[in-house]
């Protein structure tokens, strides 16, 4: 068989949104949650490509009779052709219509005492098969199929002149035999072909190496299977619909390449269940670095001027700067004006889903100045500072959720190999935890996603 319609899944393989040239060698190794997930991928199966497997096993003469004497002495001898190739319809209750065209020749004696006129004729029929199938929890096909009848295009008549000798009931007791027998013939060449517990090996032994989702910020995703579950299959006109589920842990690692999973040689059985989850969740990482942070308070701050004492005295921010300090920003501010001196707000780092914003929280102000008759004026400079900073400080995240998601999806729509296609959308992505180290901000991005595989072919 060329392909498989089971699971033979792709690697994840995510680019994140560009960010200026820096040193992330001081990144920290950071601890993430194993996530327990499901990726569930609908299989469609279209019955022409099972019609391709019984059509290249099933050979152009399907039976040959050559003997007069057997059969208690019948004077008959046959030999049957496909006339074009079988046609699969589906069924309503797992089960598949199998229609055979045929083309017979027939021979048959006329006579007695060992002296017979022999003569030949050919016709067509139509051979109905049903096949109930059964796909077992250990990857196995198996199937049971049985005799449907079969129609005359053309009825069997021996022509011998003014002499015309109907055998239809003579060639319709080997055709019923031979059906029989056909339907042995169809089981066995399913069992043999439709073994599919080697695809989903090797699509369980894709996982074994971790990804690296991040060259830039030494990120890797490693997703480890744990089970496979699969929903009853979905009979058609003209395919089979299989929904597959993988339950997994995904795992979030930065700094070295993990360790790979052991490559398995036989796979765990499957369990049937009604219904499957419609998403999955993983995570990646996003790097901030503290430049551009600075540089997005310059833009916003610097040179800025603000009036207190109702309008009599006025402060300038003259420079400013952004860095961490015990896991928390510190943003250091220069002024001028009413007050000279350098200001420091810290705040801790969270994720403004409304904004979109990184902003900070829990803020806190502290003066340092060389002229102590400042002191009195920072209350109100302390209030204004500040509120100033929660208000309109913010490291904007739209750019990198909305390149995040673009990237993530162009990656999960794309055929990989011929027949099979991955089709995939995210749903939602959202930094959720903020994380400071020496050179940056790194953004922990929860992503919601479904990934879907479709196979065009066996």
């Amino acid at each position: 068989m060329r392909n498989s319609f089971l699971i033979l899944f792709l690697f994840l393989t995510i680019k994140l949104f560009s960010q200026q040239p820096g040193d992330y060698s001081t990144l920290p190794k950071l601890e993430f949650p194993k996530i327990k997930s499901s990726i569930t991928m609908p299989v469609k199966i279209p019955l022409s490509e099972i019609g391709n497997v019984i059509n290249n096993s099933v050979p152009n003469l399907i039976f040959e009779d050559n003997s007069y004497t057997d059969n208690e002495n019948d004077q008959f001898k046959v030999k049957v052709w496909k006339t074009r190739p079988i046609r699969l319809v589906g069924g309503t209750k797992q089960n598949l219509l199998i229609e055979v065209p045929l083309k017979i020749w027939a021979e048959k004696g006329i006579g007695t005492f060992g002296l017979y006129n022999y003569q030949n004729t050919t016709f067509e029929t139509v051979m109905y098969f049903n096949i109930q199938l059964f796909f077992n929890n250990n990857w196995t096909m198996t199937t049971k199929t049985s005799p449907l009848g079969f129609k005359w295009v053309t009825k069997p008549v021996l022509d011998y002149g003014r002499i015309k000798i109907p055998i239809t009931s003579v060639v319709e007791s080997s055709l019923k035999k031979q059906q029989t027998d056909f339907c042995k013939t169809i089981d066995n060449m399913m069992l043999e072909q439709l073994n599919f517990q080697q695809y989903a090996i090797m699509a369980w032994n894709q996982f074994s190496q971790p990804f690296e989702i991040s060259e830039e910020y030494k990120t890797w995703l490693k997703i480890t299977p744990v089970s496979v579950n699969i929903t009853p299959l979905v009979f058609y006109g003209n395919r089979i619909d299989a929904n597959i589920g993988i339950d997994t842990y995904s795992e979030t690692f930065t700094g070295e390449k993990p360790m790979s999973s052991p490559l398995i040689s036989t796979v765990t059985n499957f369990n049937y269940v009604q219904q499957l989850p419609q998403t999955f969740l993983l995570q990646t990482t996003a790097n901030i670095p503290f430049s551009e942070a600075t540089a997005i308070a310059e833009k916003t701050f610097l040179g800025k001027e603000f009036d207190f004492r109702e309008g009599k005295s006025k402060i300038k921010i003259s420079s400013i700067r952004v860095y961490g300090e015990d896991q928390k920003i510190m943003i250091e501010a220069q002024t001028e004006g009413a007050i000279e001196g350098i200001s420091y707000i810290t705040g801790v780092p969270v994720y403004d889903e409304a904004r979109r914003k990184i902003v900070l929280s829990d803020t806190k102000f502290k003066l340092k100045t060389s002229n102590i008759l400042y002191k009195a004026a920072t209350l109100l400079f302390h209030r204004k500072i500040v509120k100033m900073i929660e208000e309109e400080y913010g490291i904007p995240t739209a750019e990198l959720e909305d390149t995040s998601r673009k990237s993530i999806e162009e990656t999960f729509n794309k055929e990989y190999y011929k027949g099979l296609k991955m089709r995939g959308k995210v749903f939602k992505l959202k930094p959720s935890n903020i994380i400071l180290n020496a050179t940056g901000i790194t953004a922990v991005i929860d992503t919601q996603a479904q990934l879907e595989l479709f196979v065009k072919g066996l």
